[in-house]
Formats: structure tokens, sequence, C-alpha cells
């Protein structure tokens, strides 16, 4: 099964798990399910697939959880006008070898 992913290692996302109150509020409204619950508390469970939409830090009411919004799309731009490879905001990841085998550009 294919998974969207966002650029690779650039997502401004941080869980500071001394914070987290176990409460799921970050879970309930990430889109791409990022996070996940263990034991009572939260987990980064595929942190590539973060948008930076925001939801999660804004719904934390202890802020465990932090990320600067738009980040990761914004470089992306940037490297697309500089003329750099892998400069799309996100690709679809076909399952198996994800490092050699990139899939579709889907933005």
């Amino acid at each position: 099964m294919e998974k969207m992913i966002y650029l690779k290692d650039v997502v401004t996302l941080q869980l500071n798990e001394k914070n987290c109150s176990g409460c799921g509020m970050c879970v309930v409204v990430c889109p791409h399910a990022v996070l996940s619950m263990n034991n009572g508390k939260v987990q980064i469970e595929n942190r590539d697939s973060c948008m930076e939409c925001g939801a999660c830090a804004m719904n934390c009411p202890t802020h465990a959880v932090t990320v600067q919004a738009g980040v990761g799309c914004a470089a992306a731009v940037i490297n697309a006008a500089l003329g750099r490879d892998g400069a799309c905001c996100c690709v679809v990841e076909p399952s198996g070898d994800s490092e050699n085998n990139r899939g579709k550009i889907c933005c």
C-alpha cells in the first residue's frame, strides 16, 4: 500500500514526553495519523507524514507537542525556485524499499 510523505527529515514536529498528559487530543485531530497512543502517552508514529498543519500543537493543553506550521513545504518551494532536486512538498511512496523506490509526486 502506498503512503503519503512530505519531505524527509524536515518536519519541525517535536514531542516533549514529560509534558504529555495522555489526553490524546493531538492523535484525534491529526489528519495523517502522525501520532499514536502508547501506554497512555503520545508518540510520534510517522514523522515524515506530518504536513505541519499545527492542529496537534493547537489542541495540546500541556504544550507537549510543538510544530512550526508550514515550514517543510515552505522549504520545498524555496528549493524548487533555486532549482534543487526533491523540491516537492510531498510524494507518494510505494511500500517496500522507500530509499530507492521514490513514488509519484502529488503536489
